[in-house]
């Protein structure tokens, strides 16, 4: 069931022999992210050997795979990657070397570390695989990794040994993934010349959850060994993305409080103890199915917990109304008539256009039915509204609300592999994760405060808890329901992607019998509906005899289905299943007995949920996880959970990454903020002579030339140099969102600033050489600028986008200044009081997405940060700079890649509704008693 699409075509399938695999699994690439990052240029395959076709099964087919349905993709590898190891430029095909300055830290260092591609091991092709499958792609950076500052040249030859020392350093973990890998294990085999990668490379994988998270003894050791050194971070809700990031927090070093309202961890992922007639077992209510085992952080947890994971068998049956099975060419057909109608979608809306934003998935498909297939009996229609049902499954969503444009967005980034069951319950991986984490439980959040001092997180009763940050990571049915109120409230872009994001709707009926009559050779089978509307009423039922402890059969609803249940008597529902099980096997001889108890959910009434799971609605577009995964409040207010997340949602392991991603961002930005008040915090002491320690130091640039001013180190030669170029007010531009300028037309607009009087600056990092190549363009400064920004491929930013790096290298050129130069005295009663100084404005620049480019918009008022980007696709985001508030708008679009325009704005206690029905194996009449649970777990 798993049809290829527009970007996904299938492909003959090719192996690659004798490829190294630590993971013990066999390699699946999830697909590069070509929209992401611009400069992923794959070369074409010449062999066999630089093809890897692997089977991804798509989020459509979550229910029941189909063999016709192994859509594969082919990956190539590239060249950077040679089973020759070649170390010749020439292996770099038509890589684009674009110089990027802004690095992030002090390795800033000189371009051209080595002059050849390092030789780590002969296992560098595999160790790119392994790479892949933790989301990296083969032969270039990802944007965080690029925003990271994690190379000071992107697309050279440093940026090809950076990539074998991150995916060896990768691999070696995830050949004991029980180890806590240290930096120090690697020096024997990198280069001494490479140190500086090897620091950036195990940083930046340390730092963002790819290495050593989890929770076998040596990781949570680390947990335990590290004090509160850093500040109080709040967490709110105990789910797998807020254990995810609080336990990476605090082996950061900070303070962690997780409030949950329920009275268990776990969130959405809750398994149920059922028991009675001597039989004991395990359900999964919530989540219950590992999606693909490569790469899959879970995966990782079972095997540092040393749990077996179970597959779930590719067999599934199909029955009838009155019971028998359906004819297997029936099937076989009606299945290949429906995956011709989801690639007639596709093309659809590639003819669309835009216009496909506004449209349904379902409204397409059943058109598309009833005009190809007006022939069709009761049961061939009868089996189409199964796979609409299944497909309904797969997204918790109807397909009459599902985007025709984006309702698949994710396929690209399934992770490939078997899908599992976890033996005994997904509890387990909870218990581990919850063990040692500081968690409140029955504290229902209310309200959520946030501004520079800190949050103020209020829960019921009154109870009011205070830190520095705070974590969200309440569902979206909780965040669109507006339970809790939060002060200041939400940006509007927020708002609006929350709104529009689906958040749909799947229960389940969990029971446990006496003896597994349906047979333990089987892990699903499904039954067909006659009426479309209830087309997802116990349309699928899992088999639990296998990983359960015990004989549960778990049916599923979905669809309009799901939610009508929500209301439907739960004798009724029971009543219903156990007519269609007697339909199915008492033809069969097999006698099907009253179940010992059963328990059905309500997620759609929970208030700890509201729902299960996200999908891409009619309107909405990935773009709206990120929206959601933004941070609010500078820094003071972040977000995670399945729907933050545009390459996993609604999956467990998508909500346990967006924790360990939300961790990092958190780090990170608590860590620059600390760096930028060091300096802020530390200005020149002539106050009224300058605002910054960086003004101060340019009044007396190293070098000038036009509006060009330099200032450096002159004990380092080595060391990176400040560029700073000014331009000067014009008239207010105009602009109108989604407009789109030439190359010329904004040199033209930035040189036209020149020669005017009230100046404003951008900044940038070269190096020396870089500096004095700038100083003898001939042409004035728009020749300059145009070699600056298209020979040299820089992005001129504000102050505060420079980073940490920038920091090291202004303090260093501070501290040679101050040991030169002596201390300039102010006298007394020089400085112009506050209320006579011109006021400040700090303004904020927001990276909005369009289609894949970078867009900002404009607001029109006041000061202004100005960013110019240059090719690719990295923007600096968040970027600050304090500027006059008579100072213009501008909006800048340089070189290859879009820039757009720049923004000057001022700166719960039960599981599921569950209810549970215990009944008397036997019973001539049925006393049904409703158990409330109380939400605890095995």
């Amino acid at each position: 069931m798993n049809p290829s699409n527009e970007t996904h075509q299938q492909q003959q399938q090719q192996i690659l022999p004798n490829v190294h695999n630590p993971l013990q699994f066999t390699i699946v690439l999830p697909h590069s992210d070509t929209n992401s990052n611009p400069n992923s240029s794959l070369s074409n395959p010449s062999n066999v050997n630089d093809l890897l076709t692997l089977g991804i099964p798509r989020k459509r087919r979550r229910g029941r795979p189909h063999d016709t349905l192994s859509s594969n993709q082919v990956y190539n590898l590239p060249p950077e990657f040679p089973n020759n190891h070649q170390t010749t430029q020439n292996s770099f095909g038509s890589n684009h070397f674009d110089r990027n300055p802004n690095i992030g830290s002090n390795q800033a260092a000189q371009v051209g570390v080595s002059d050849e591609i390092i030789v780590i091991n002969k296992e560098a092709t595999s160790e790119a695989l392994i790479a892949l499958t933790a989301g990296f792609p083969a032969d270039v950076l990802t944007e965080e990794e690029i925003d990271a500052g994690v190379v000071s040249v992107v697309g050279g030859i440093e940026q090809v040994n950076y990539i074998l020392i991150r995916n060896h350093i990768i691999t070696k973990w995830r050949e004991n993934v029980f180890n806590w890998v240290t930096k120090e294990m690697f020096l024997d085999v990198v280069p001494s010349h490479c140190s500086k990668l090897l620091d950036s490379a195990y940083n930046y994988l340390l730092s963002h959850g790819y290495i050593n998270f989890g929770v076998s003894p040596l990781i949570k050791d680390k947990i335990l060994a590290e004090a509160n050194t850093k500040g109080n971070v709040i967490v709110i809700g105990a789910g797998l993305s807020g254990l995810a990031a609080a336990r990476q927090l605090m082996t950061f070093g900070y303070k962690v409080t997780v409030l949950e309202g329920r009275k268990r961890p776990g969130g959405r992922v809750y398994t149920r103890k059922m028991e009675g007639g001597n039989k004991v077992a395990a359900a999964d209510l919530g989540g219950s199915v590992l999606t693909g085992t490569h790469g899959n952080p879970l995966g990782i947890l079972a095997r540092q917990l040393s749990y077996p994971l179970h597959k779930i068998r590719d067999k599934c049956p199909l029955y009838r109304l009155d019971g028998t099975p359906v004819d297997s060419k029936t099937d076989s057909k009606v299945e290949i008539a429906f995956n011709q109608l989801l690639d007639k979608a596709s093309k659809l809306r590639q003819l669309m256009g835009e216009v496909s934003q506004d449209v349904s998935l379902g409204a397409a498909l059943e058109t598309f039915w009833e005009v190809d297939n007006n022939s069709s009996n009761s049961e061939e229609t009868s089996l189409f509204n199964w796979h609409l049902a299944n497909l309904e499954y797969a997204n918790a969503g109807l397909l009459s609300k599902l985007s025709l444009a984006f309702w698949d967005q994710d396929d690209p980034y399934d992770m490939g592999g078997d899908h599992c069951f976890l033996p005994g319950g997904n509890w387990r991986l909870v218990h581990a994760l919850a063990e040692n984490v500081p968690i409140l439980y029955e504290k229902t959040v209310n309200s959520i405060r946030y501004s520079s001092d800190g949050v103020q997180v209020a829960v019921n009763g009154g109870q009011v808890f205070e830190g520095d940050i705070a974590l969200c990571t309440v569902p979206l049915g909780v965040l669109k329901s507006g339970f809790i109120k939060f002060t200041p409230a939400l940006p509007q872009r927020k708002l609006d992607g929350i709104k529009r994001l689906g958040f749909g709707l799947l229960n389940k009926v969990a029971m446990l019998f006496p003896n597994p009559f349906w047979g333990t050779d089987l892990d699903m089978f499904g039954h067909l509906s006659e009426n479309p509307s209830t087309r997802g009423e116990f349309f699928l039922f899992y088999s639990y005899a296998n990983v359960a402890g015990g004989p549960v059969l778990m049916a599923l609803v979905a669809g309009e289905a799901a939610r009508s249940f929500e209301s439907m008597p739960p004798t009724d529902a029971v009543k219903r299943i156990l007519q269609i099980l007697r339909g199915i096997y008492s033809p069969q001889g097999i006698e099907v007995p009253e179940p010992i108890q059963t328990v059905c959910t309500r997620w759609g009434c929970d208030p700890f949920s509201l729902g299960s799971y996200s999908n891409v609605a009619v309107g909405s577009t990935g773009d709206d996880y990120d929206i959601l995964a933004e941070s609010v409040g500078d820094g003071k207010l972040f977000f995670a959970g399945e729907a933050t997340t545009r390459r996993y949602p609604a999956t467990m392991h998508g909500a346990f990454l967006s924790g360990l991603r939300e961790a990092a961002n958190i780090y990170h930005f608590d860590t620059n903020r600390a760096l930028r008040g060091k300096i802020e915090k530390n200005p020149s002491k002539n106050a009224y002579v300058c605002g910054s320690v960086l003004a101060d130091l340019f009044r007396e640039p190293d070098l000038e030339f036009g509006s060009f001013s330099v200032i450096y180190n002159k004990k380092d030669l080595g060391a990176m140099c400040v560029l700073r170029v000014g331009f000067v007010k014009k008239g207010q531009e105009s602009w109108k969102e989604g407009q789109l300028y030439s190359n010329k037309l904004i040199f033209q607009q930035l040189q036209s600033h020149f020669n005017q009087q009230q100046e404003v600056h951008v900044y940038t990092l070269l190096s020396r050489e870089q500096v004095l190549e700038l100083r003898e363009v001939k042409g004035g400064d728009e020749m300059r600028l145009n070699y600056l920004i298209e020979k040299l491929g820089v992005k001129l930013i504000g102050r505060k986008g420079l980073g940490p790096g920038a920091d090291d290298v202004i303090s260093q050129i501070k501290a040679e200044r101050s040991k030169s130069k002596p201390a300039v005295t102010v006298k007394s009663g020089t400085l112009k009081p506050k209320s006579a100084m011109k006021q400040k404005l700090v303004r904020k620049a927001k990276i909005l997405r369009k289609n894949n480019n970078l867009l900002l918009p404009v607001k029109g008022v006041g000061g202004n940060d100005v960013e110019v980007k240059v090719g690719g696709s990295s923007v600096s985001g968040m970027t600050k700079l304090v500027v006059n508030e008579s100072i213009p708008s501008v909006n800048m679009n340089v070189g290859e890649g879009l820039i757009g325009n720049f923004s000057a704005s001022a700166s719960a206690s039960d599981p599921p509704n569950v209810e549970g029905l215990g009944v008397g194996v036997g019973a001539a009449s049925h006393d049904w008693d409703l158990v409330e649970l109380d939400g605890e777990m095995l």
